[in-house]
């Protein structure tokens, strides 16, 4: 039986100036640039322009910046790729592990070497991501999620039953039975190319939607996952908006799951649709979802300042607050805010946004203009209400592209609204606490109905270990002296409950086996020939 070793992690390029890698990059940049293309759906393995209502995506950082252009699904379109799903999955259900293996596998080398510039450029120019950003995510991570998966399910198929004598007992990890939905948001490549990867892993058909903004990104990855050798069928991509076209798939009887990555209000959605049609499927549809999150960074009054500001600048603002992990809440002892409130300010002013192509910038735009007139909205209300003071920043530009610039708020309201609302942008909103650390748990705890990511900053060792034990369930991701931000396939898994999500860990081993279904075998060598029992006999 065929096995792989432990991987490491993709090594993160730093792209300095003069570098090869920096150049290539910027080729690579130049090349997407220079003219749109069409991002068409893949179906059955062939390219589908579709006939539904057309898009144009845009660069977020440059609204005459054109890249790409897509239309929308229809539910014929839906219905043909569920329908090549299905078909494909006659044969790739029955293909050995080694040999899905080698299809992610290889997909990791290209994403590694040749494809890596390719997959950046795209998450660069269609997501306005810095080249920091897009390396870790669009390269680094989803490499690891590919070789990483590998791993683990290899290792789940070693756990294997006891055998005593004259039996052979064995569990087989088969696929779920029908296909699994994907469906994936705009903020990271990695989530994209994992989410419908992870199942087909395992042996399951995937039809995935991507978000209409990640479609340059998301092109990309299909057309890699095909060179690498992926069967037609096995997955197929549809392009648009989810809603409508997409309850062609949601409602079909071989519906097995759905890996979904987004808002809590469209998980909801979708939960509630599965469970409208529960009579109708062939099995229980299997639902992972991450969602949402109001991320918390919490200081002890042991905090060290220096450390404190770094997790607050980048926890909040890196790839422009549009992480599901990004802190967008803080609580500070009134001290320690005192003595950090105008350094954090200065240093918000000063962090360099623009044009992600310009790699000496921190920060890019907002994803669109939805995104940019709701982070507008709630800056106009904070500016007007007496509860709140803008610290640092509070201004949006849309002239040349949709910029939110980075935003430091402090209130004296523990329970303020933006405290306990979801963002999703360059907000950070500050409580100067006065009371003891316990109350401060107990509050950090209770405000929020998510349960996605959090930090606590302290160098008491006491403190720490009441932070961890009390703040358990706020966060399925928790840091200590450091942002809530950034985990690593391998290192941490990822995922939260609460109102963030099923929990299931992208990333790791508890994920795939959401995507199997096990099937216990038992096979007697020499079976009775006697019906009898021996208590039956007489004394």
């Amino acid at each position: 039986m065929a096995n792989v070793g432990v991987p490491v992690n993709e090594p993160v390029r730093t792209y300095p100036p003069g570098s090869a890698e920096r150049l290539r990059l910027q080729h690579a940049l130049a090349e997407m640039q220079a003219s749109p293309r069409a991002l068409p759906m893949h179906i059955d393995g062939l390219p589908v322009e579709g006939s539904g209502a057309g898009f144009t995506v845009r660069a977020p950082h440059r609204h005459a910046q054109e890249l790409g252009q897509l239309h929308q699904a229809t539910v014929a379109d839906v219905e043909s790729a569920v329908d090549a799903a299905l078909r494909a999955g006659r044969d790739w259900s029955h293909t050995t592990l080694e040999e899905r293996a080698a299809v992610f596998l290889r997909a990791a080398e290209l994403l590694s070497g040749p494809w890596r510039d390719r997959v950046n450029a795209a998450t660069i120019l269609g997501q306005s991501k810095s080249v920091h950003q897009a390396e870790i995510d669009a390269a680094c991570e989803l490499i690891d999620f590919w070789r990483f998966n590998v791993h683990y399910a290899f290792r789940l198929r070693e756990d294997q039953p006891i055998s005593p004598t004259g039996v052979w007992n064995r569990t087989e990890l088969r696929p779920l039975e029908g296909f699994v939905v994907a469906i994936t948001p705009f903020n990271f490549t990695s989530i994209a190319g994992n989410l419908p990867t992870a199942p087909a892993l395992m042996g399951n058909v995937v039809v995935w939607k991507p978000s209409v903004t990640s479609m340059l990104a998301a092109s990309t990855i299909i057309e890699l996952l095909e060179e690498a050798g992926l069967p037609p069928g096995v997955i197929n991509m549809v392009t648009g908006h989810g809603a409508g076209a997409l309850d062609a798939a949601i409602s079909h009887p071989g519906l097995a799951g759905i890996h979904f990555t987004g808002s809590t209000d469209t998980f909801r959605g979708l939960w509630r649709q599965v469970a409208s049609n529960l009579g109708t499927y062939r099995t229980y549809p299997r639902l992972v979802g991450e969602t949402g999150g109001k991320d918390f960074v919490l200081a002890h009054e042991s905090a060290s300042p220096e450390a404190l500001l770094v997790g607050l600048l980048r926890g909040a603002f890196e790839y422009q607050g549009q992480k599901c992990s990004a802190a967008s809440r803080a609580y500070v002892p009134r001290h320690l805010w005192e003595e950090l409130r105008g350094p954090l300010a200065r240093e918000t002013e000063a962090i360099p946004m623009g044009d992600p192509s310009d790699f000496s910038n921190f920060m890019g735009a907002v994803i669109d203009e939805r995104a940019f007139r709701k982070h507008e909205a709630a800056l106009k209300a904070a500016a007007q209400d007496p509860a709140l003071e803008i610290v640092a920043g509070g201004t949006c530009d849309a002239s040349t592209g949709w910029f939110v610039r980075p935003t430091i708020i402090a209130t004296e309201d523990p329970h303020h609204e933006l405290l306990e609302r979801e963002l999703f942008g360059p907000i950070l909103t500050v409580h100067p606490y006065d009371g003891d650390w316990e109350t401060a748990l107990r509050l950090v705890d209770e405000t929020s109905p998510y349960g996605l990511t959090g930090a606590i900053f302290a160098t008491e060792r006491r403190a720490i270990d009441t932070g961890m034990r009390a703040l358990r369930h706020a966060a399925g991701n928790f840091y200590v002296n450091d942002k809530p931000t950034g985990a690593v396939v391998g290192q941490q898994p990822f995922g939260g409950a609460r109102q963030s999500g099923t929990n299931d860990k992208a990333g790791s081993a508890l994920n795939l086996l959401r995507w199997v279904s096990a099937r216990s075998l038992k096979e007697t060598f020499v079976p009775a020939t006697l019906w009898r029992y021996p208590h039956m006999e007489p004394d």
